[in-house]
């Protein structure tokens, strides 16, 4: 259930902003080969710190159902699934369609936080600048993947970050 344990970092109510004033502000990115993890997102232009990057986007679905599409993916050997729990409740699953967000990869010290909003009373993920990114830097964020018990169930993290925990 590793997957699925991506969260928010708090609920902001974006009032008035309409979705399509987000998607105007969403920057230049490319999709590539990652140092950190096989794919990637990076940076085609200056990104300031502050700045919403994209939107991620997918299949909103109950809990329940993402526990069984978890099984399922494992049973059909997908490889990578791409769940990002929203609360309690809510899942969005954006392993078959979904945004480039998707692409965005992990990092112990990342340059990205995500910020969950709400937009004409449905909430929304949205992949914020933690700090200035450079053009052609690889976007990251904290998955803030609860640490098992289990040493062997952790999730071990590559982001390569002088400070990396060593697991997401």
């Amino acid at each position: 259930m590793r997957s699925m344990r991506r969260q928010g970092q708090g609920l902001v109510d974006a009032g008035a902003l309409r979705l399509d004033a987000l998607q105007a502000r969403k920057k230049l990115l490319r999709f590539g080969r990652s140092p950190i993890h096989a794919w990637g997102v990076f940076a085609e232009e200056p990104i300031a710190a502050g700045d919403m990057v994209i939107e991620y986007r997918g299949e909103i679905i109950r809990s329940a159902v993402a526990d069984k599409r978890e099984r399922l993916y494992t049973e059909m050997q997908v490889g990578s699934d791409y769940m990002f729990r929203v609360d309690e409740d809510t899942v969005v699953d954006a392993t078959f369609k979904g945004s480039l967000a998707r692409f965005v990869n992990h990092s112990c010290d990342p340059n990205c936080y995500t910020q969950i909003i709400v937009v004409d009373g449905v909430k929304k993920i949205i992949i914020y600048a933690k700090r200035a990114i450079a053009t052609g830097e690889e976007l990251s964020y904290d998955y803030k993947f609860p640490l098992e018990e289990k040493e062997e169930e952790r999730v071990p993290c590559h982001c390569g970050a002088a400070k990396c925990r060593g697991y997401m």
